[in-house]
């Protein structure tokens, strides 16, 4: 087992000295100072890091701010007051300079299909979108919504919106019909972009009755706009066709909005109740993305930056967000490991991606498959991004076996500030198990239950100054009485995410999993990643759920759930894993028993559903312990229904 905090990589004077961050700490006159001194300086004083910031990277203002920061109380921060900006026009007109006929977007679907759009070819497309828009009556501040797949049709109508100043807010088409009505119809869209099917695994998926069946369900909608994806020839009665919307001929304009104007609406995974509808701002997620891509990414003109995302995850919106860089997106749409596992991998070679961002479950699916990219031409690929889930040290391992001389920046963060707290840099060493950093601009600290700042110690992750993609609101949250409750009732004035972390001496963190989730064996705390990194380590378990049932101070009883590969005796894992958590871990977090399932319960977004697991083996009803429609694969609870 690699051992946390085994030095892999550290970056060569030239990658340093060549790095956008470099180049950004001389403009200011700081080019002696170590990443550490830039981070205290840029959450010492904001002002004048987010001012230089947005001066540097060439933030176009209609109207300029008059101050950085008016009010910096949490939640209700205001930024950049009186500064006005469009955030589409600086996704299609780079601050940087691009070639109008450079190659802008790459998109390929599973099953073959490929595209390419100039910059030219993209802003033609959004300027037909946005005429069509506004001739549905679309105006500032009206939402539209989108029923698509990770395809550039996806891009174009996010562009467009956008552009009029209107909000956005999209969902997969492989979610559930309950699942897209209960995001959708909390923002009563006005107009829908909606496909007629979807590919996976190499399954086709029909979704026109989805469409249907929600247009009922959302009497706001004035339009929707099919998308044939599935068949060139699909039609929907009632609908107009987006090949119709595209030929026309039209100008592109910005309607320019004040810097906090709301952008889009990402959704919570919503396993209790309805998903929360989070707002974030224009100006916040351009900002925020421009130092997260530009600074620690190193991302620019002629780098190519591909993330696997849906719609339905925030990591598709930072990864549109790339083309602010003047780099180059890559959108595919589809199984990630179809037609084998090595499927992504062989992407980043043909498309000579240069930044290849994944989830880390991504990673240890490919270690466990066998999946070799030291095989492949991957010269091109600089940089690779892990999230979704804390990479544990055997993950950076292999990623460097494999790919050598790359920046692995393992990134934590959340849907509900659709960025990092903490990633890498392009000039820190990366260390297995240890994500480099804490964020520019991101005051990150552990704290202890009573607000004591933590060092070498596990604790809370918590945001103690305002960052400027936090939330604006919550929709239908008049009084913010809900996004107050959701982030600041721990710690008043003081972001709680829901997160244990442990920041080093030397600035550099490890996420162990969610707080809500954390396994409290007679006194000895463990977050779910660590145990989850040993027992999924073990060549037989595909995948994992722990929960512990302790509650309200008394001790219950740790159950292991595995879902084990074809042929593995369970009674022969259960003994290996027993020695191995004994070994590893602690003898008090052994399991009492250790149990084989079909599959793990997932969110939407792929992320373990150990909280509402641990509710229903309490006793609480199913339709109060998780919203059928936020899960991915609703019959997996059933094993638990019936085993309490």
């Amino acid at each position: 087992m690699t051992s946390e905090g085994t030095l892999l990589w550290e970056p060569s004077a030239e990658r340093v000295a060549e790095a956008r961050l470099t180049g950004f700490t001389r403009s200011l006159g700081r080019g002696d100072a170590s990443y550490a001194e830039l981070w205290q300086w840029s959450v010492d004083d904001l002002d004048g890091f987010w001012s230089a910031f947005a001066e540097w990277a060439g933030v176009r203002w209609r109207t300029t701010p008059a101050a950085v920061l008016g009010s910096r109380a949490m939640p209700g921060a205001q930024w950049f007051p009186g500064g006005t900006l469009n955030w589409a026009e600086h996704l299609l007109y780079p601050p940087c300079g691009v070639d109008k006929d450079a190659v802008a977007v790459i998109f390929a679907r599973e099953d073959g299909p490929r595209r390419e759009l100039t910059w030219r070819g993209l802003r033609t497309a959004v300027a037909a979108v946005r005429a069509q828009l506004v001739d549905a009556g679309v105006g500032v501040g009206d939402r539209v919504a989108a029923l698509l797949p990770n395809a550039p049709e996806a891009l174009i109508a996010v562009l467009a919106t956008a552009s009029l100043g209107a909000v956005f807010s999209s969902c997969s088409p492989d979610f559930g019909a309950r699942a897209i009505a209960d995001r959708f119809t909390q923002i009563e869209p006005v107009v829908l972009f909606a496909v007629d099917g979807y590919v996976y695994g190499g399954k086709r998926f029909d979704v026109r009755p989805t469409v249907t069946a929600l247009r009922d369900e959302l009497p706001s909608v004035r339009e929707v706009v099919l998308v044939p994806y599935l068949d060139d020839a699909a039609t929907l009665d009632d609908t107009v066709s987006w090949s119709d919307v595209v030929a026309r001929e039209a100008t592109l304009a910005f309607e320019y909005v004040p810097f906090d104007h709301p952008l889009w609406v990402l959704y919570s995974s919503g396993t209790t109740g309805l998903p929360k509808p989070i707002v974030h701002s224009q100006g916040g997620i351009l900002l925020e993305h421009l130092k997260q891509l530009v600074l620690h990414l190193d991302l620019g003109p002629g780098d190519r930056f591909f993330w696997f995302s849906t719609t339905g995850w925030m990591m598709w919106n930072l990864l549109v967000s790339g083309l602010a860089t003047g780099a180059t997106i890559v959108l595919f749409d589809g199984n990630p490991a179809f037609p084998a596992a090595d499927a992504l991998w062989r992407l980043a070679e043909r498309e000579r991606i240069t930044a290849f961002g994944v989830s880390a479950p991504f990673v240890q699916a490919s270690m466990k498959a066998g999946v070799r990219p030291s095989e492949l031409a991957l010269s091109s690929v600089r940089a690779v991004g892990s999230t979704g889930a804390p990479l544990p040290p055997e993950g950076f391992d292999w990623i460097y076996a494999e790919l050598g001389d790359v920046m692995l920046s393992s990134l934590s963060g959340g849907t509900d500030v659709c960025t990092a707290f903490v990633g890498g840099a392009p000039t820190l060493p990366v260390r297995a198990g240890e994500i480099p950093c804490r964020m520019l601009g991101a005051r990150v600290e552990s704290w202890s239950p009573d607000g004591a700042s933590l060092v070498d110690e596990v604790g809370e992750l918590v945001v103690t100054e305002p960052m400027p993609s936090m939330p604006v609101m919550f929709w239908n949250d008049p009084d913010g009485s809900k996004l107050r409750e959701a982030y600041f009732d721990t710690y008043p004035g003081v972001w709680r995410h829901g997160d244990w972390i442990t920041i080093r001496p030397s600035g550099a963190c490890v996420i162990h999993g969610r707080s809500d989730a954390t396994m409290n064996r007679g006194g000895v705390r463990m977050g779910t990643a660590e145990f989850y990194r040993v027992v999924e380590e073990h060549p037989d378990v595909e995948d994992s759920l722990v929960i512990d049932t302790s509650a309200a101070g008394v001790e219950g009883k740790l159950l292991l759930f595995v879902v084990l590969r074809d042929g593995a005796s369970l009674e022969q894992v259960t003994s290996d894993l027993r020695t191995t958590i004994r070994r590893e871990l602690s003898p008090r977090h052994v399991p009492d028993s250790v149990e084989a399932i079909d599959e793990v319960p997932r969110t939407l977004n792929g992320k373990k559903c150990e909280v509402p697991v641990k509710k229903i083996l309490a006793g609480v009803p199913v339709e109060q312990a998780v919203s059928q429609g936020a899960l991915k694969n609703p019959a997996a609870m059933q094993v638990f229904l019936s085993r309490r």
